[in-house]
């Protein structure tokens, strides 16, 4: 086989460019030496490993994306092709920019290259000029656009940011926001070191307020008056400002030499700045960096805007939610834990639930339900369904069934305004040292008993469909007698539903890990339940709602 690959490579160093051979997979079989000098790697290093994986890279360094490589495409199309501004990563790690032409042949695909230009290293600028390209520029563009509308969280939007244009157009990236109340905060101070960004934290931090009459650079774009340049000779004279120290004593720890400062634009307002600066690399800004960097600030501006937007209207949600999550009633035999984790992604908030409040005949009555929906339309609908539900449970002495019936019909007479949903809804009756405990269920994921010796069942009678999905339909009720110091757990679907596995396997690891906790104090059992229950890739709400029988508890 080496001999095979040998006379090969011997065979292809008659052509005049770097040549290699792949196979169908995109594994390198055999290259010339004339390729072996282009990519400063000896061929050993270079048969058997997948070209891609090992050459292609971005003119930032980044592997290129598999989807975004047309030398790849070429080789697994089976088809001729050719083009340019493609870049090849070398033995001693620099870039190598190449003309390539790709085309099949009996035994692979014949890959031929040369060097179009001298090799830079990962983050260096690649024109000699030191400015970037009209094709690099309109791709950091784009590569912004994407970047920042792939986040509704702020700070990993402006991170986004600050890894975009650190060390590719500048040594270091401050940004400053206003806050609600006009409060500047510095919020990075990033410097480019070693092909990794490092944020000096003991620049970063409050500000002092914005000045009307200054006109040095970060008050003027704090101002949204225009975007300016800036050096240490700026700050120079007599400070206009405490503003102006800032900057100072930011030009003297970092060395910048040059800078130029943008404003951060919405379309409501001005909601901080970004400033670039050169340190290492000796080129000043001009204004043609202006330009691209107050297209960048623009797309940055309205992403910052989006994001605070949405998380404002999280926070209402959120804060909503939990005023209107009940306190648990202290009712007598029954010990009550509840636990309420909002959702890991921001958009999705607002639809699970739970509730618990005694009745007038002593009895509890228990409930936990998910509105269709995460946003603050099903916080709202979860609000009317309980207050419906509690005021139907209350005013009538009637069978769960019977309560959930009416609250089916109140949904599709437009009383309550929410299309569809899942509930359960029990009570817990104590009677001569027995408790009795009666449910019906719409479409939710059954109750869960366990008890005192580890045997944990899920109660899978009296289930029906959803909730306002067939309200003329009598709704079925469950009955079961909770022997002392059982606990019953009722939950969302948060708890027990993962991409990576069916719903019987999320149910049977529920399962399981209770059982092994019926030991447990209730707090210490609800808290270590959903810790180890909960699926790591669920993304949505969980309401949890566990209670012990314990006869003879006082209230």
């Amino acid at each position: 086989m080496r001999g095979t690959q040998e006379a090969v490579a011997r065979a292809l160093d008659v052509l005049g460019a770097g040549a290699c051979l792949v196979d169908e997979q995109g594994l390198i079989v055999a290259v010339n030496g004339r390729g072996e000098r282009l990519l400063a790697r000896p061929a050993a290093e270079l048969v058997g490993r997948d070209a891609h994986e090992l050459l292609h890279r971005t003119s930032c360094g980044e592997p290129t994306p598999r989807a975004e490589c047309r030398i790849r495409d070429s080789v697994l199309g089976g088809e001729t092709r050719q083009g340019e501004d493609e870049w090849l990563e070398r033995g001693d790690g620099t870039l190598l920019p190449v003309r390539w032409l790709a085309t099949p042949c009996d035994t692979g695909t014949l890959i031929l290259f040369h060097s179009a230009g001298r090799q830079k290293r990962p983050g260096q600028r690649s024109s000699a000029d030191g400015r970037l390209s009209e094709l690099e520029r309109l791709a950091l563009l784009a590569e912004t656009t994407t970047l920042l509308t792939s986040t509704l969280e702020i700070h990993e939007g402006l991170r986004h940011l600050i890894a975009l244009v650190v060390p590719r157009i500048a040594d270091w990236a401050v940004i400053d926001l206003i806050g609600e109340r006009d409060e500047v905060w510095r919020f990075a101070v990033a410097q480019g070191e070693g092909g990794s960004v490092v944020f000096r934290e003991d620049l970063q931090g409050p500000m002092p307020p914005v000045l009307q009459e200054s006109q040095m650079p970060l008050s003027r774009a704090l101002r949204g008056v225009a975007s300016s340049f800036a050096g240490p000779e700026t700050y120079q004279g007599p400070p206009d400002s405490g503003i102006a120290m800032e900057q100072r004593r930011l030009f003297e720890a970092t060395g910048m030499h040059s800078a130029v400062v943008v404003p951060l634009r919405s379309l409501h307002g001005v909601m901080g700045a970004l400033t670039l600066g050169r340190a290492d690399q000796p080129e000043r800004f001009t204004k043609r960096d202006t330009a691209l960097l107050e297209d960048i600030a623009r797309r940055a501006g309205m992403a910052l805007e989006n994001a605070r937007l949405y998380q404002r209207q999280r926070k209402v949600a959120e804060t909503m939610q939990r005023h209107l999550l009940p306190k648990l009633p202290n009712s007598p035999g029954r010990s009550m834990a509840v636990r309420y984790l909002p959702a890991p992604d921001a958009s999705h908030v607002g639809g699970d639930w739970y509730d618990a409040f005694t009745l007038a005949d002593g009895a509890t009555a228990l409930a936990v339900g998910d509105v269709v929906g995460h946003d603050l339309e099903a916080a709202a609908g979860m609000a009317q369904l309980r207050n419906i539900l509690r005021a139907y449970a209350v005013s009538q002495q009637q069978p769960p069934s019977k309560i959930v019936e009416w609250l089916d019909q109140a949904m599709t007479q437009g009383i309550a305004e929410v299309s569809m949903a899942t509930l359960v809804f029990a009570r817990m009756t104590e009677n001569a040292g027995r408790c009795e405990l009666s449910w019906t269920n719409a479409g939710h994921p059954p109750p869960l008993l366990v008890t005192r010796e580890g045997v944990a069942s899920y109660l899978t009678d009296g289930h029906g469909v959803l909730l306002g999905l067939l309200p003329e339909r009598a709704r079925p009720d469950g009955t079961v007698e909770l022997p002392p110091d059982a606990t019953l757990v009722l939950y969302t679907d948060g708890l027990i539903e993962s991409r990576a596995r069916t719903l019987d396997d999320g149910l049977d690891r529920l399962c399981r890990h209770a059982a092994a906790l019926a030991h447990r104090p209730l707090e210490t059992f609800t808290d270590e339940l959903l810790a180890r229950a909960r699926p790591p890739d669920n993304d949505d709400d969980v309401a949890l709602l566990a209670v012990r029988y314990v006869p003879g508890l006082s209230g």
